[in-house]
């Protein structure tokens, strides 16, 4: 790969730009152009030597992406509609486009709706990797590496693009795998969507109590551990909600159905039941950590 094409330089696009560059360390040949809506942060990029150029309003975005080997949407989900409008009259047959957003039935129907006959030219993808700190600074060049990433072809997907992401992510330390978009969608918003709400909601209701700073001040690790990704960003994780709607809602109400045999067990001062509960809990979430090592 000599051109890569980031739309979005903050903790994705630019870990995914500071791996990349490190896998192709021997190589001078690799060059990385971001673009975003903050000109500063951008700027930012460059001077930190996370990308190599940026593109501002001013610059031709056609002879940039004419000969871009990928074009990646590293920005909020809601904006992908916007940037492949934006990059479809420039988009060159041989460039592959992809994205590294947490929902991928909507933006895979957007892809096919806007790129039409391109669209063969799409593979959604979603890096399992994060941080609760957003921005270019807390960009990582070992983000990815043993990470998970899911890929979602369709049947139009052309073999030699789905090839080239899959060395794409390879390149950043990734491992690959495909499922269709809706597994895709359910999965996550077991594991994923649904804990980084219910952690917003504790935070914000406990912040909204008039004794808020001092139940902060005695708050300790196990607060801090489970309320940790509701340091994330605000603006993605609002999008992934509406856009994960469906598949959240169910697992909201499989949610409040366990708290109300919590509640009950509790009402009941049902001491068996509850340690049963926790039981099995520990149990499960022990296996799920002893097999990540």
């Amino acid at each position: 790969m000599k051109k890569i094409v980031i739309f979005g330089v903050g903790l994705i696009g630019g870990s995914v730009a500071l791996a990349l560059k490190k896998a192709q360390a021997n190589s001078s040949s690799l060059h990385i152009i971001g673009l975003g809506r903050n000109p500063s942060s951008l700027a930012s990029a460059v001077r930190l030597g996370v990308i190599d150029a940026c593109l501002d309003s001013r610059d031709d975005l056609q002879s940039t992406l004419a000969d871009a080997d990928v074009i990646l949407i590293a920005a909020p989900v809601a904006q992908t509609a916007g940037i492949l409008a934006r990059i479809k009259p420039h988009l060159n047959a041989q460039t592959v486009v992809t994205d590294a957003g947490s929902t991928k039935s909507d933006v895979l129907d957007c892809a096919e709706k806007i790129l039409d006959e391109q669209f063969d030219q799409f593979v959604g993808g979603h890096p399992i990797a994060g941080a609760e700190k957003s921005g270019v600074g807390a960009a990582k060049v070992d983000l990815f590496v043993g990470k998970n990433v899911v890929l979602t072809p369709t049947a139009s997907t052309q073999a030699q693009a789905l090839a080239r992401v899959t060395q794409f992510w390879q390149s950043c330390g990734a491992k690959v795998s495909q499922m269709s978009a809706q597994a895709h969608d359910s999965i996550f918003a077991s594991v994923s969507h649904l804990p980084h709400l219910l952690a917003f909601a504790l935070v914000d209701e406990i912040a909204a109590r008039p004794n808020a700073a001092e139940l902060f001040g005695f708050a300790a690790s196990g607060f801090r551990d489970f309320t940790r990704i509701a340091g994330s960003h605000p603006e993605m994780w609002r999008d992934i909600s509406l856009a994960n709607k469906d598949a959240l809602l169910k697992e909201l109400a499989a949610y409040q159905n366990e708290l109300f045999t919590l509640k009950t067990l509790l009402e009941n001062e049902d001491g068996e039941g509850l340690q049963a509960l926790f039981s099995r809990a520990s149990v499960a979430r022990n296996a799920w950590s002893d097999g990540k090592h």
